[in-house]
């Protein structure tokens, strides 16, 4: 099976239209361990947008294919994985007819074996939902990057988290990124833990839309001559598809699909080890990414929990009430799933208030916090604040959610 191990059609200058000494991009780079790439190679400070940062990601990260369908504000980035398959840093790409078949496509490119990257924002997320569902089960190994973007009625463009939601249970490995420089790490780390055998799942980070993609900020980049190594297909819970031998099985386990006890306790233990593949992830980032949260200010009576770009609001709160002597914690999340439960329980055991500002009306990450929290400490847990709908999240509501609470709560 020629794709089993991350190879793909060979480019060649003629078919590219390039000078006949032309070299795809990624023939020039050199595989480096994923440890050397994360935590040694010097790095580079440049000043780019979230989209940009996605493209250096990409660049690295030694991808088979890309398949995507435009969607605001999820274009640019796979523009740019456009201009990176025209270097040959990408070796297969093209733009699908709409989602669902986009992340049809994209399932197929994984069983058989290559490294694929989809990306997507809110609405067309939910409606690949049918196809994006069946990854885990099927332990494709797809990274996928979302740019959140309100899903509701009326129609908007704007940033808004909720679309996270949808995928909490579904046996997806989940990220969060907080800024451009996330959504350069992330999607690497991302993508080495998900093919590991004992995980073999897929992998989303996502990012709040134009606040990251669309603005610029610091990214420490690592050097373009170095690339993650390949995918091996046959390294994986459930093998690649063997293409050269026909037929290919695309329903592996058909008795699945039958009415009996049998099929009901295949499917039972099915799920289970899906959900303990995410656990078993775990590991992975805590290697890749130096640890599942960031604490600041350990030991704090005001604590707060937050994802993505509240952290940076979060941030200059804990900085503001420091500069008047008051201590304030803060815990970024940084892998939603798996969840960092027992992290959370350390960080916070001596907290007396938590807050969880979000970037969306449902407080998904309220409730998940209070879930692993409940009856396990004794702090309150306040409900927000929340922008949703596009709002940005100004520093001053949180102080100002902070000083009600500590009224509240002596």
């Amino acid at each position: 099976m020629a794709n089993a191990v991350g190879s793909a059609v060979n480019r060649t200058a003629v078919d590219e239209g390039k000078p006949a000494d032309w070299i795809p991009g990624g023939e020039k780079q050199k595989v480096v361990d994923p440890m050397e790439m994360f935590h040694k190679l010097p790095r580079e400070m440049q000043f780019i947008t979230g989209s940009e940062a996605a493209r250096e990601s990409m660049r690295r990260a030694n991808i088979d294919i890309a398949i995507a369908y435009p969607i605001t504000p999820q274009s640019e980035s796979m523009q740019q994985a456009g201009y990176l398959y025209d270097e040959g840093f990408i070796k297969e790409y093209y733009r699908a007819e709409e989602e669902i078949g986009t992340f049809s496509a994209i399932s197929g490119a994984s069983r058989a074996g290559v490294r694929a990257l989809t990306a997507t924002s809110g609405p067309g997320l939910m409606r690949g939902m049918e196809a994006i569902s069946s990854w885990p089960g099927a332990r494709t190994p797809i990274i996928m990057l979302n740019m959140c973007r309100v899903i509701n009625t009326p129609l908007a463009i704007q940033p808004d988290n909720i679309e996270m939601s949808f995928m909490l249970n579904t046996g997806i490995l989940l990220l969060h990124a907080e800024n451009q420089q996330d959504f350069y790490d992330y999607p690497l780390a991302a993508i080495m833990a998900s093919e590991q055998v004992d995980v073999t799942l897929p992998a989303c980070v996502s990012t709040d839309g134009f606040f990251v993609t669309h603005a610029r900020g610091p990214v420490l980049v690592t050097p373009a001559e170095f690339k993650l190594p390949p995918r091996d297909g046959w390294r994986s819970a459930v093998p690649a598809m063997d293409n050269e031998n026909p037929p290919a099985r695309i329903s592996r386990d058909a008795p699945i699909q039958k009415s009996n006890f049998i099929s009901y306790h295949m499917h039972s233990s099915w799920q289970q080890e899906v959900f303990a593949a995410v656990q078993r992830s775990a590991k992975y980032f805590e290697k890749y990414l130096g640890g599942l949260v960031e604490v600041v200010n350990p030991g704090a009576e005001d604590f707060i929990i937050a994802s993505g770009c509240a952290v940076s609001q979060a941030r200059e709160a804990v900085r503001q009430e420091g500069e008047k002597g008051r201590k304030v914690g803060l815990v970024k999340i940084k892998t939603i799933r798996p969840f960092p439960t027992q992290e959370i329980l350390a960080a916070v055991k001596g907290a007396k208030r938590i807050l969880i500002p979000e970037f969306n009306h449902a407080g998904w990450l309220h409730k998940e916090v209070c879930s692993v929290l409940y009856g396990r400490c004794k702090a309150v847990i306040k409900d927000g604040p929340r922008v949703f709908g596009g709002m940005t999240m100004p520093t001053e509501m949180i102080l100002e959610w902070l000083a009600e609470f500590r009224k509240e709560v002596k």
